[in-house]
């Protein structure tokens, strides 16, 4: 009987966390190997040879101690990477992090339910915001299902860090406050933040224990937009954190010294389940073309953002929609989770609230209202000049190309992300005449607490393809072996590294305990090979397939001569965001766009032929 009990029970959000597989540590050997084959499209003869020499002297000396002492690690943490993952890629960098680090993109309710209309951001925003809260109560109360890879449960912790979740600034490095709390373990902050014209404002998002309605979530709103449409803007203080993160410590510090009631303000902005930002601007856009709302989820209004939260919800005055996050708590794909389920429920129901209309008598939102000093006033002038300076730099594209989709290439037996992406290294390969080394982001959820590895999609395989496609002497039949062959390599060592063996952050915890013991950096690190093929985060090419649903993201280049590339892949279409810095004049996203749309037509062309 217990047994037939237990099978009928549904799986718990968090149930498996306890029995996942410990993040593994490759061998030495085959990390190297892997490397060596990494740099090899981006070296001369002469080059290789001397990395190859490098890589030798790393692996009979100084790399063997130091994989002993990863191992040693490993032994007593369940994820050998997580803390140094969390400390090298995101907290202890100082650059501005809205902007550098953060991700954000177009909500895509457009395309089915709501298309830009005036006079809705509010109405559409209650209702939105009503089907957010239900996806909290799904995580608090764990019926959240479990999301697996075929019969394997895969990692949720990160789906703790959605809600409640905001990173403070540190002099040296930031943290991540987190105060969500499943009902098993105790209270959860409940409260939203709006956010509009420079003033922020709170109210409970719970009355006697139940989720407000979104008749009463519009009165809330509808308080503030009225608030702020009749009284002055407010300062702005959210500016602040649009900063470079040790400046933003230091004005954040002095913001709590003047008076000690900034501090209880900051920790109800910190707390908060997520910031409802109500957003003037009008970024129109149609399902085919993203553009002005992912550049405007990017670059606009920073003192109604709150950029260290992990979830700004932005409502734009036209009724179109779109977030700002934190990267450090969680990647992309919790928001991808989360945003799919809101999308699905507004399609479903067309967007519109057919529940009771009625309003329970509950408190108006309160307004929090900083004490600043002249100080603090010049520290966020300049935090909104930085900002405004480098968001004119940024130059994002986003379309939806609609000649064909996932159908048409899986028709070819051909995977559809693996498509994508050779079809971005032939894009770039014919405008920059050079392989372009590539990061794609590759899960690694089926071991405890695991996120990411490193995928390198510019392998000697895929340059060949290129090289081949690029020759005009060279016949369909012979593209279509190489194509083949690039399609194998880059399918098997996406394949590896989901299975913890790819080698990029296994060199990094090879190179951060040399670091942590004070060792001098090895020269592996030091090569000039190293960062030419992407290593140390220097990949010209940032890429991350956001999966087959209809949510996608925008995020900025990672080097200055480089393309952020975020895609999304649906049966009939595949929507793309490229983005570059304008003040590179080698690179420019428009062009590198029109490139990967032909390169897209060419592979499908080749793949046709070879079925006639």
């Amino acid at each position: 009987m217990s047994k037939q009990v237990s099978k009928s029970l549904p799986e718990r959000t968090f149930q498996y966390q306890n029995s996942l597989p410990p993040l593994p540590v490759p061998s030495l050997e085959s990390s190297l190997s892997l490397y060596l084959d990494a740099v090899r499209p981006f070296a001369s003869e002469d080059e290789f040879k001397a990395t190859e020499d490098i890589v030798r002297k790393f692996q009979e000396g100084v790399g063997k101690e130091l994989h002993q002492k990863l191992l040693q690690r490993a032994k007593t943490k369940r994820n050998w990477l997580e803390e140094w993952w969390l400390d090298a890629a995101y907290l202890e960098l100082r650059i501005p992090s809205q902007l550098n680090v953060n991700f954000g993109g177009p909500a895509p309710y457009l395309e089915h339910c709501w298309p830009p209309a005036e006079g809705t951001q509010l109405e559409r925003a209650s209702i939105s915001t009503w089907h957010t809260l239900q996806y909290w109560d799904l995580i608090r109360t764990e019926r959240l299902a479990p999301q697996k890879a075929g019969q394997s449960p895969l990692d949720m912790d990160q789906f703790r860090m959605l809600f409640c979740t905001c990173k403070v600034p540190g002099v040296n490095k930031d943290t991540i406050h987190n105060y969500f709390k499943t009902e098993r373990e105790g209270p959860c902050p409940s409260h939203v933040v709006v956010m509009c014209r420079g003033r922020l404002f709170t109210f409970d998002a719970l009355h006697n224990g139940q989720i407000l309605t979104p008749p009463e979530i519009l009165r809330q709103l509808s308080y503030v937009k009225e608030r702020c449409a009749a009284e002055p803007e407010g300062e702005g203080v959210s500016a602040l954190t649009s900063e470079e993160r040790t400046r933003w410590a230091k004005a954040r510090e002095h913001l709590i010294n003047i008076d000690p009631h900034n501090k209880v303000i900051l920790e109800t902005i910190q707390s908060s389940l997520f910031t409802v930002c109500l957003d003037d601007a009008k970024p129109f856009s149609t399902a085919e073309n993203y553009t002005n709302m992912a550049l405007e989820v990017m670059t606009g209004d920073p003192t109604v953002r709150w950029g260290d939260k992990s979830y700004n919800y932005i409502a734009f005055s036209d009724g179109t929609f779109g977030s700002n996050c934190d990267h450090s708590p969680y990647d992309a794909m919790v928001l991808v989770s989360m945003c799919w389920y809101v999308d699905q429920q507004l399609k479903a129901t067309g967007g519109i609230w057919k529940g009771s209309s009625a309003v329970r008598p509950i408190a108006r939102p309160e307004e929090l209202i900083f004490t600043v000093d002249e100080k603090v006033r010049g520290d966020i002038s300049r935090a909104k000049e930085q900002f405004l300076q480098s968001a004119s730099d940024l130059q994002i594209v986003c379309y939806a190309f609609t000649d064909f989709g996932k159908a048409a290439i899986k028709q070819k037996k051909l995977h559809p992300d693996t498509f994508i992406q050779l079809a971005m290294q032939l894009a770039y390969h014919r405008l920059h005449k050079q392989p372009g080394s590539c990061y794609e982001t590759a899960m690694t959820r089926k071991y405890y607490h695991g996120r990411t590895e490193t995928m390198r999609s510019c392998t000697q395989e895929a340059v060949a393809w290129c090289e081949a496609m690029l020759d005009p002497t060279r016949d369909d039949h012979s593209k279509r072996k190489a194509m083949l062959l690039a399609f194998n390599k880059h399918n098997k060592l996406m394949a590896e590294a989901q299975e913890g063996r790819g080698f990029d952050r296994h060199l990094l915890g090879l190179y951060l305990i040399a670091r942590e013991e004070g060792l001098p950096t090895p020269e592996l690190f030091l090569d000039p090979l190293y960062p030419k093929s992407g290593g140390g985060g220097n990949f010209v090419l940032s890429s991350s397939l956001v999966g087959y649903t209809t949510v996608l993201g925008a995020v900025a280049p990672m080097v200055h001569h480089g393309y952020g590339f975020f895609y999304r892949i649906r049966d009939d279409r595949i929507v793309i965001s490229m983005s570059a810095w304008k003040s590179c004049r080698e690179t420019d996203a428009a062009t590198l766009y029109n490139q990967f749309t032909r390169s897209l037509h060419e592979m499908l062309h080749l793949a046709t032929t070879s079925q006639l």
